[in-house]
């Protein structure tokens, strides 16, 4: 496994961690943004392959996530948010000026790099979403409608067909293993909507990453975003039978694969 190392940053609410895998002379920085309840260090692998790849890698723990600061899950405006991850970009670019950047968002991270996209896409050389919270989501609305709200974790089987993502996730203490926080859901309301009006990405290359039985971020309503939020350039890959997480999927070198190649595809020569 590739070296890493930990920064903290001034986050818009509270201070936020962020881990950096680094690399001398990168061919690119690979950004990540983790999803709901977990953290950066979930991605251990992803990292390592990417960093094998030529990247340097960054990744933030977000608000209320992980080892940042904040009450846990609680995002009352994913704009702070995407701020934060533009405070780990200014970062990766001290270090790394005039190198490519490649974003790489999943679940609700995918909803963060999506509209960072949209907000800072220019500066971009590309964008990976696997299983993102873009679309029509209509989970959110069945919970919201409910007083009180569930206990009701995420289901730690629905992540991958391999057992031990599951078992592991159960026994992280980083992740968080509550209840959802109604002021989240309603931000994730609010951004879905920001997003579906704000506009498709332009030139922004754009590679989508999708189990067909996601049971947490069903695919129907990820395609309803893509379509809204994708440009001229842009591919899919659906996997047959991968879960949510398919960067943990029994097949994710393959996925992997995918990445690597569609970065070397974007990169320049």
């Amino acid at each position: 496994m590739a070296d890493s190392r930990e920064h903290t940053l001034t986050g818009t609410r509270s201070s936020i961690t962020v881990r950096e895998w680094p690399r001398e002379r990168p061919r690119y920085v690979a950004l990540l943004v983790h999803g709901y309840g977990e953290h950066v260090g979930r991605y251990e692998y992803v990292a390592d392959v990417l960093h094998g790849h030529g990247a340097a890698v960054f990744g933030p723990d977000h608000m209320g996530h992980g080892r940042s600061a904040g009450e846990r899950v609680l995002i009352e405006d994913f704009e702070d948010v995407v701020s934060d991850v533009r405070a780990v970009e200014l970062l990766a670019r001290a270090a790394h000026p005039g190198v490519p950047l490649v974003l790489i968002g999943h679940s609700m991270g995918g909803l963060v790099a999506a509209r960072y996209a949209q907000r800072y896409g220019e500066g971009l050389a590309a964008l990976v979403l696997s299983g993102p919270v873009i679309g029509r989501w209509e989970a959110l609305h069945q919970l919201l409608a409910l007083d009180p709200l569930p206990e009701v974790p995420i289901d730690p089987t629905a992540l991958s067909r391999d057992p031990s993502v599951g078992l592991a996730y159960a026994a992280d203490p980083l992740v968080w293993h509550g209840p959802f926080k109604r002021p989240t859901l309603e931000s994730f309301v609010r951004t879905l909507e920001t997003i579906s009006r704000s506009g498709d990405i332009g030139a922004l290359p754009l590679l989508w990453l999708h189990g067909d039985d996601d049971r947490i971020v069903p695919l129907p309503a990820s395609r309803a975003g893509v379509e809204e939020l994708r440009g001229a350039k842009w591919s899919e890959r659906v996997y047959a039978g991968a879960q949510h997480e398919v960067f943990n999927e029994t097949h994710r070198d393959t996925v992997l694969a995918d990445v690597t190649r569609f970065v070397d595809g974007v990169l320049p020569s």
